[in-house]
């Protein structure tokens, strides 16, 4: 099983917050440091000391580590316009000698889009929006040096674009993509994704996610275009301690009102986060995405690289 930490700066932490992380997350034997791309906490009040650019963070960090693999869950489609995206993923791929992957969703967050004056449009349009920003991407990156890339939609319009700065990875970094949603989301992940991410749900409804998406696969006939099949993961919401007193502080900032949707998180020992890893594995996941909570709480991370990682050898 490969293991990635997964943070929310949003909640309140510096650059240098996320550096330490990420640093430590690569010594302990983590395979990715992904963070999420929010410009303002979900708890009221909370937050302090404001939010930090996602792909800026990713290119300072990228520069300061050497093997961790880095990426975002998820980079909002209302936040960017997708030609400068591909330029600004394909650069941080090139800073980081080719480590990064690319989550990006529709957006949801109403209250952040009209603090920071960012247009957040009816659903279906942030959908049909992801969608033309998937295409544009995946094919300026995808479009061999020396031509030019063109795109007409009703969006967005691309005309003789030179398609560079060019990725180290080819024919870009992966493509993460995913969510709760029983149409639309299968299919761009089916169409345009190279992983499939089911956040934060319990394996039951993990797996239902894992056959939309299989199924939508085979609807799009993704298996005769060649490309991989899709890696299936999971996102887990971890409070895990020494003891029963250690686990529930950790979860204590679990039960504060927030605008997240339900989650199921691992509250309990590390044996607990080995088992339901294993519940995981069993319903297809091969990547495990670990949502911890407090950046400033390192030993939280160390914990879970002593007492987890070393039990998941076999499957990693």
């Amino acid at each position: 099983m490969r293991v990635c930490v997964f943070t929310e700066p949003h909640r309140g932490a510096t650059y240098d917050d996320q550096l330490r992380m990420a640093r430590l997350a690569e010594d302990g034997g983590f395979e990715g440091f992904l963070r999420a791309d929010h410009y303002q906490s979900m708890e009221s009040g909370g937050g302090h000391p404001g939010p930090t650019d996602a792909w800026v963070t990713l290119a300072g960090i990228a520069r300061e580590t050497s093997r961790i693999r880095l990426g975002t869950l998820v980079t909002s489609a209302t936040f960017r316009l997708p030609g400068p995206l591909a330029v600004i993923v394909a650069q941080v791929d090139q800073m980081s000698g080719g480590r990064v992957e690319l989550g990006i969703g529709a957006g949801w967050y109403g209250r952040e889009h009209t603090s920071y004056g960012i247009p957040f449009p009816g659903l279906g349009e942030r959908f049909n929006r992801l969608e033309e920003q998937l295409a544009i991407v995946s094919g300026l990156w995808a479009t061999p040096a020396g031509d030019r890339f063109s795109y007409h939609g009703d969006h967005y319009r691309l005309v003789d674009a030179p398609a560079l700065p060019k990725p180290v990875q080819t024919p870009g970094p992966p493509i993460i993509v995913g969510g709760r949603g029983p149409k639309r989301t299968p299919e761009l992940a089916a169409r345009y994704a190279d992983e499939f991410n089911m956040p934060f749900k319990s394996v039951a409804e993990t797996a239902g996610a894992y056959e939309r998406v299989i199924e939508a696969g085979e609807r799009t006939g993704r298996a005769g275009t060649g490309r991989a099949p899709l890696v299936l993961s999971a996102g887990i919401v971890v409070a895990i301690g020494r003891n029963d007193a250690e686990a529930r502080r950790r979860a204590d900032p679990l039960h504060v009102p927030s605008a997240l949707p339900p989650e199921d998180p691992v509250i309990g020992s590390p044996a607990q986060l080995v088992e339901r890893i294993g519940e995981f594995a069993a319903i297809g996941a091969t990547r495990i995405h670990l949502r911890l909570v407090d950046m400033a709480d390192l030993d939280h991370l160390e914990l879970i690289a002593a007492e987890v990682l070393p039990h998941l050898e076999g499957e990693r």
